[in-house]
């Protein structure tokens, strides 16, 4: 079977990763805006809160936290979209999803209320899921075992690079700006899209698949176990970084009284973080493995989440930061772990489930965390009791297969 990695430059540095990594950076533009304006959304069409320390934010924490979770568990719509990508190919998917997705997150700077914000943001919610998981797929059938980890730090380095693109610039623009304003900055990455087709290609190894076959979504029976594990895994870690990145904004500009600019500078200086522990992450998993970095960095994001919401600025700054450069961390070692433990035919299926997994926990976190603050008066009880509940559950790593080392075409053998 041909290799897919030119052997005069690393893979990240290839134009194939290179491509899909700006369609990252565009993913991450599309969904950190709601994240960005959701505390905008409720001021404007809220009312403001019988609870003093909550007043600010316009609408109760439930509700906030019951809209965040709707737009989370819009991503299990990520699955079908994955799966087609193991029947009609990488490219034409990847494409089509990112055009939706971009399109009506655009579309959500002209809601006319809150819930028809959510329902736009909601809808765009799967396309752009879908974006970040075959760019990661994409990324891992580009490159080699020892290249692989790399290829997709890049990945998560550009969707984060998305994020804080869309953060500076609301923090940057004068007054307090609307979020009809940020939310129509997607229009930009969406024009750039003609362009960036032009490079894009099917992976060899994909090209060379043989078909999935059954009904969507369907894992060989061998490889449920590990799959099914690696799922419950990445769904732990979202109860924390969920409600942690999610509320950012809601908590430090509504309750802290944190400034617009202070948080966006906060992102911004998470972008360093962020990328010291992608690094991390990319270092562990070929040095020590991909398990022993996961589960690490997965306990290390529990208790760091916990911090962030302990009380006051400078715990939610370190807090904040130490959760995006841990949680960070943990996305090379997994990425790699979803491409080398199944075969390329089932490999975008298998990362859906995991993606479905990652946007379940997340909703019971924002849920449970949303229910807690208000029933608490406050956010410190909800985030202690989450983080703990990560950093147990990390021991779950120890059960899976190590893969350091795998190459995608031996797995075809099998």
């Amino acid at each position: 079977m041909a290799t897919t990695q030119p052997s005069s430059r690393p893979v990240w540095l290839t134009a194939p990763v290179l491509t899909v990594s700006v369609l990252s950076v565009a993913a991450g533009i599309g969904q950190f805006s709601v994240t960005t304006v959701i505390g905008d959304v409720a001021a404007t069409f809220g009312e403001p809160s019988a609870d003093e320390a909550l007043a600010q934010i316009g609408v109760p924490v439930t509700t906030v936290g019951i809209a965040l979770a709707v737009i989370r568990l819009a991503s299990l719509g990520s699955l079908p979209a994955a799966a087609l990508a193991d029947r009609v190919g990488r490219r034409s998917v990847l494409l089509a999803v990112a055009t939706i997705g971009l399109a009506l997150t655009s579309l959500a700077a002209l809601a006319p209320g809150f819930w028809w914000y959510v329902a736009l943001v909601a809808m765009a919610r799967p396309a752009l899921t879908t974006v970040s998981l075959l760019s990661g797929v994409v990324a891992a059938e580009e490159s080699r075992s020892q290249g692989r980890s790399a290829a997709l730090a890049l990945i998560a380095a550009a969707y984060g690079l998305g994020a804080g693109i869309i953060a500076v610039t609301r923090g940057v623009l004068p007054g307090e700006p609307s979020f009809r304003v940020v939310m129509a900055l997607a229009v930009i990455p969406l024009l750039l899209l003609p362009l960036l087709a032009r490079k894009i290609r099917e992976p060899r190894i994909a090209e060379d698949r043989v078909p999935a076959v059954g009904l969507p979504g369907r894992i060989p029976r061998r490889y449920v176990g590990r799959v099914v594990l690696l799922a419950v895994l990445t769904g732990c870690i979202a109860l924390a970084t969920g409600p942690g990145f999610t509320f950012l904004f809601v908590y430090g500009e509504r309750v802290l009284g944190a400034s617009p600019l202070l948080l966006s500078m906060l992102v911004l200086g998470a972008g360093p973080a962020g990328l010291i522990g992608i690094l991390a992450g990319r270092w562990g998993a070929d040095r020590f493995g991909r398990t022993l970095t996961a589960g690490l960095s997965m306990a290390a994001t529990g208790a760091s989440v916990a911090l962030a919401y302990s009380g006051g600025q400078n715990a939610l700054m370190v807090g904040y930061l130490l959760a995006l450069a841990t949680s960070s961390a943990f996305a090379p070692p997994t990425g790699a772990l979803v491409a080398e433990l199944v075969p390329t035919n089932i490999r975008a299926t298998v990362a859906g489930w995991e993606t479905i997994a990652g946007v379940s926990g997340a909703v019971g976190g924002l849920m449970s965390f949303g229910f807690l603050a208000d029933l608490t008066g406050g956010f410190a009880a909800a985030s202690f009791t989450i983080g703990i509940v990560v950093m147990v559950v990390a021991i779950g790593f120890w059960w899976l297969p190590e893969t350091k080392g795998v190459e995608l075409e031996d797995l075809e053998e099998v």
